[in-house]
């Protein structure tokens, strides 16, 4: 049985008639058995498909052939199984929600920092602060050593979160890193309207750090919006489940905690 691919892929453009985008799309996927999620909306594209490869391939090049979508890449790996239960193409006001206006990454985003060229820094110890810009729940399966975390549940959080980080910060030199990239094309530049003097964001972020560098300075796994939970640095897939009850990510160690009961309860729900 042929491996199934899997692609995360995001662009922001200015996307129009995207109700008849939509019905395309989606058609177009049900006829080739792709499953999984894309987001359309004026500000671009946002997918997680999965599927055989040359059907993930001719989606594509479906999407490549829309104006303003021509250079839009993907990040790839693998899967034995197919980890999306539905096909979803939705309509959106963003592709990734964080409701602060001026913030439009099709005209201007932070300059980008390439994976190997981030971990040549931290090899070379270099003084620069990562912050990730995820939430608390996908953290917990793993970040970079060092890393500054937020403490936020939504990506709504994150402007309040990063107006009380301590002043002096704002003099070190930031790469700001989320799963793969997405998140950083809105988080970096409101970092520079708050007054961070050199900001960085990590160019495809976790994951293609994971395709280039490895594990080199990162600690766990990365949790990711599927059925798989978690990918390990080779990006291939973890023994974390989710909380039947919370949705909560769950490593395997705690898959073994006493208040850990299949479809009842975990660490992070349990009643006593």
């Amino acid at each position: 049985m042929s491996k199934i691919i899997n692609i995360a892929a995001y662009k922001f453009a200015d996307l129009r008639n995207l109700e008849e985008l939509r019905e395309e799309i989606r058609s177009e996927c049900r006829e080739r058995g792709l499953k999984g999620s894309i987001l359309l909306s004026p500000e671009g594209i946002n997918l997680f498909i999965a599927g055989e490869s040359p059907d993930v391939e001719w989606l594509l090049g479906r999407l490549r052939a829309i104006p303003g979508l021509e250079d839009l890449t993907a990040k790839y790996s693998e899967s034995e199984e197919q980890p999306f239960n539905r096909r979803l193409v939705k309509l959106k006001n963003e592709i990734i929600a964080f409701g602060v206006a001026g913030i439009n990454p099709a005209r201007y985003t932070s300059p980008r920092l390439a994976p190997k060229q981030l971990k040549e820094w931290l090899d070379e110890g270099r003084p620069v602060l990562l912050l990730d810009t995820r939430n608390d729940y996908e953290i917990r399966l793993g970040t970079f050593a060092g890393a500054r975390r937020l403490g936020i549940d939504h990506f709504r959080d994150f402007p309040e979160a990063v107006r009380q980080l301590p002043e002096e910060m704002k003099d070190i030199p930031l790469v700001s890193f989320c799963t793969g990239g997405i998140r950083c094309e809105k988080a970096a530049p409101l970092l520079e309207r708050e007054g961070f003097k050199t900001v960085y964001q990590l160019e495809g972020g976790i994951l293609k750090y994971f395709e280039e560098c490895g594990s080199a300075h990162y600690e766990g796994e990365c949790f990711v919006f599927d059925q798989r939970v978690g990918v390990d640095p080779g990006l291939k897939e973890t023994g974390s489940q989710l909380c039947f009850a919370c949705q909560e990510p769950l490593k395997p160690e705690e898959l073994l905690d006493p208040r850990y009961a299949y479809e009842k309860s975990c660490p992070y729900c349990f009643k006593g």
